[in-house]
């Protein structure tokens, strides 16, 4: 890191103390761990949102966001003498360095794969601890992620399909035991029924190297752009007059075609 960059840190490291400090922001100073703990949160799907987006200032803005998160809960706990940003730094530089022993050791790695490897098997060596193939899995993950970790741990054991082949006619065989809950009319098998479809789905989208979370993320997006297209079509409706099943569906198909004039995602139909 050169000079410039450490002056630059130690300035934000400054600032935020100074904020944390007696006489600094009543705001800042009554913030913990926990009560901000949300908007961490909230800041990475910001981050996630201008990479989607392609707007590289927004990217700039936003991880610069997330790193205020990142000094700002290890400021708290150098207040209470546990560590401090330099900690962070150096305990993730040295983790780096270990887990790429092909780049900085004797190790040998010419695929992605082969680097997956040497970084599980340094995990584990890190981590005696953790007897699961699922511990480390954090359980406040989105479900579509936690279902795909899941899933990808759960192979490593040998438990999965052979290719895609498999989960597509898992789907077939839930979405046959889903109707049977539908006809039974219970909801709490139908709860379960449509769970396991979804889980199901999500092995689909592993098997095809689809985030299932992002495939999910961006179909929603589309669906908003196409429903507020409509919505601004029929604005220019006189009052009390409400479109037909038949007028919807052209509004809809314009609203595919539109969207694909502006480049966005292909239809997932």
């Amino acid at each position: 890191m050169s000079t410039s960059s450490d002056s630059v840190i130690h300035r934000l490291e400054s600032i935020i103390a100074r904020l944390r400090a007696p006489g600094g922001c009543p705001w800042d100073r009554a913030q913990t761990h926990q009560s901000i703990k949300g908007q961490l949160l909230e800041e990475c799907f910001e981050v996630l949102e201008a990479i989607d987006r392609n707007e590289p200032e927004a990217l700039r803005e936003e991880l610069g966001d997330l790193l205020l998160h990142v000094l700002f809960h290890s400021q708290m706990a150098n207040e209470r003498g546990s560590f401090s940003f330099h900690d962070v730094a150096q305990s993730l530089s040295e983790k780096l360095i270990r887990r790429h022993p092909h780049v900085f050791g004797d190790a040998s790695a010419e695929t992605a794969e082969e680097v997956i490897v040497h970084w599980e098997r340094t995990k584990r060596e890190e981590k005696p601890e953790r007897k699961s193939v699922f511990d480390g899995i954090p359980l406040a993950l989105p479900a579509l992620l936690r279902a795909q970790k899941y899933q990808s741990k759960a192979a490593k054991l040998g438990l999965d399909w052979n290719d895609a082949d498999g989960p597509r006619a898992k789907i077939a065989e839930e979405l046959a035991e889903l109707e049977d809950a539908v006809a039974g009319g219970d909801p709490k098998r139908i709860e379960e029924e449509i769970g396991d479809l979804l889980f199901t789905v999500v092995n689909l989208a592993r098997h095809l190297r689809v985030s299932a979370e992002c495939a999910l993320s961006a179909a929603a997006g589309r669906f908003r752009s196409r429903v507020e297209f409509i919505e601004e079509k029929l604005r220019n409706l006189p009052p009390g007059n409400a479109p037909t099943s038949a007028e919807l569906e052209l509004l809809w198909q314009q609203s595919k075609e539109a969207a694909g004039g502006r480049g966005t995602l292909p239809d997932p139909s």
